[in-house]
């Protein structure tokens, strides 16, 4: 089947899809609210099901040239001693391939790259989903967390949910060997490779809704993380006051399904997920190369939405059950030593690769 689609949003999700059905003979425009593709971000863990995807949409060469392997790390405690490690070699031998560290605009610009030009609308955003409709056979929802297309199809009825936690995150100019990330009591900091001299490092603390310091957002960080092991100090040492970035953890409950009519959410839009297991970006990958395939491959929409429907809801919703429950566990401030027994069980499993 062919036809014309619309997808509102050009970040992963978006960009994804329109690549998976531009190869499959279909007409697409991409409405993206901002001015352009982003020139700074904060890396992404890219699991080997999101690299298979990115093989699937014929970009999966380039992002293994432009990203780089994610080394073995380790989750610690605030004086060093090690909780559980993340062997990578495991992963490699579980999956075929390990994880691929990659930056967000890096990955934006190569799927951006395998777009004709015209494509991506840019300083488009979308007021009115259901005009929009009027005009396409499709309409794909990839525009996020507080999705405007997930509005249109269900209106306030899921609304999204606090996780008790509040995260800072950014890059710095330090370079650290590997990456992993350090268990406190009711509070985690960790810290990614990104690039040469780069470090992607993030932090959460639990609050409550609302919450700001007093003092600040980096002089809280230096307080609550300061006297960690190193390298945190020197990481933190190295932030500065507009170099990050604050945001409430959200996460949207269970939808009781992702498609409405020709209309169909994809990546965060349909299942918003705590970041704890890194899997939103690989979520979303799959989420397009798996709805690409069925508008190629069935000879209706319905079919078609329907069939991607019931071959990732029940999945992702799924690994975004399991990412919550890992976020309540950094949140424990008692009984630490049967957390850090949890936390070794679930980075020796691990999430689908």
């Amino acid at each position: 089947m062919r036809g014309s689609a619309a997808v509102i949003g050009g970040g992963v999700g978006g960009l994804a899809v329109a690549i998976g059905l531009l190869r499959a003979g279909w007409t697409v425009t991409v409405f993206e609210r901002a001015a352009g593709l982003p020139e700074a971000g904060t890396g992404l863990g890219i699991w080997p099901s999101a690299l298979r995807a990115l093989d699937q949409l014929g970009v999966g060469a380039v992002a293994r040239e432009r990203g780089r392997a994610q080394p073995d790390g380790a989750m610690r405690r605030p004086d060093g001693s090690v909780i559980a490690t993340l062997d990578v070699g495991r992963i490699r031998r579980r999956h075929g391939e390990g994880v691929l560290l990659l930056s967000r605009p890096a990955l934006l610009g190569l799927l951006a790259q395998a777009l004709a030009a015209g494509t991506v609308r840019f300083s488009s955003p979308v007021r009115d989903v259901a005009a929009l409709a009027d005009g396409y056979d499709v309409v794909v929802g990839a525009d996020g967390i507080g999705s405007a297309t997930r509005a249109a199809m269900f209106g306030a009825r899921h609304p999204l949910r606090y996780s008790g936690m509040t995260a800072w995150r950014g890059t710095v100019a330090v370079e650290v060997p590997a990456g992993g990330e350090t268990w406190g009591r009711g509070r985690k900091f960790g810290v990614t490779p990104q690039a040469a001299g780069v470090t992607n490092w993030y932090a959460a603390v639990t609050t409550p809704s609302g919450y700001r310091p007093p003092e600040g957002d980096l002089a809280a960080l230096r307080r609550w993380f300061g006297d960690w092991h190193d390298p945190l100090p020197a990481v933190l040492a190295g932030v500065e006051a507009g170099g990050l970035l604050r945001h409430e953890v959200r996460y949207l409950p269970a939808l009781p399904s992702y498609v409405r009519g020709r209309s169909v959410l994809v990546g965060d839009a349909a299942h918003a997920m705590t970041p704890d297991l890194g899997q939103g970006a690989c979520q979303a990958l799959i989420d397009a190369v798996v709805l690409a395939q069925a508008l190629a491959g069935e000879s209706d929409v319905a079919s078609a939405l329907a069939r991607y429907d019931g071959l990732r809801r029940g999945p992702t919703q799924r690994m975004a059950a399991m990412a919550v429950r890992a976020g309540r566990l950094a949140q424990v401030r008692r009984f630490t030593g049967v957390r850090d027994v949890a936390l070794r069980w679930a980075l020796a499993f691990g999430p689908p690769g």
